[in-house]
């Protein structure tokens, strides 16, 4: 059985793969290998756990500005996320999928969960993204 949850698009389009679920934000700026898509920060959490081709999932980013440009370049080079879900609004993750998104042509979408699915959400072994018509997220 399919659940379909609402969502907010910070950026558009659609993905749909097994999901890496963060137990804390991460800073992509010295945070991620965009070589190899892994993550390096030696304190967080998931260290080592690689984020290519799969939906990112956590409850946002943990800044630095340059972590757009980090973001950007994984997604360029292909070892990005497939798609990220968030549940707080972090204006440098979603720049830098966008940013792939107009200079590389590399689409990764990034939405807005609410708090009432998060359980749900970061329970699921994958999930779908798609922002065609309503912004939605599918278990």
């Amino acid at each position: 059985m399919t659940v379909r949850l609402r969502a907010t698009t910070l950026v558009a389009g659609s993905a749909a793969a097994e999901t890496l679920v963060l137990s804390e934000p991460l800073s992509f700026w010295g945070g991620l290998d965009s070589a190899s898509g892994r993550i390096i920060d030696q304190w967080h959490p998931q260290k080592n756990a690689v984020m290519s081709g799969r939906i990112l999932v956590m409850r946002a980013g943990r800044g630095s500005s340059s972590g757009s440009s980090v973001l950007a370049e994984a997604l360029r080079r292909g070892t990005g996320p497939a798609g990220i879900v968030l549940l707080a609004r972090d204006a440098i993750v979603t720049v830098g999928a966008m940013v792939a998104a107009e200079l590389y042509g590399k689409s990764c979408p990034v939405v807005l969960a609410s708090e009432a699915d998060w359980m749900a959400i970061t329970g699921a072994g994958s999930l779908a993204i798609d922002t065609q018509d309503e912004a939605a997220i599918e278990i």
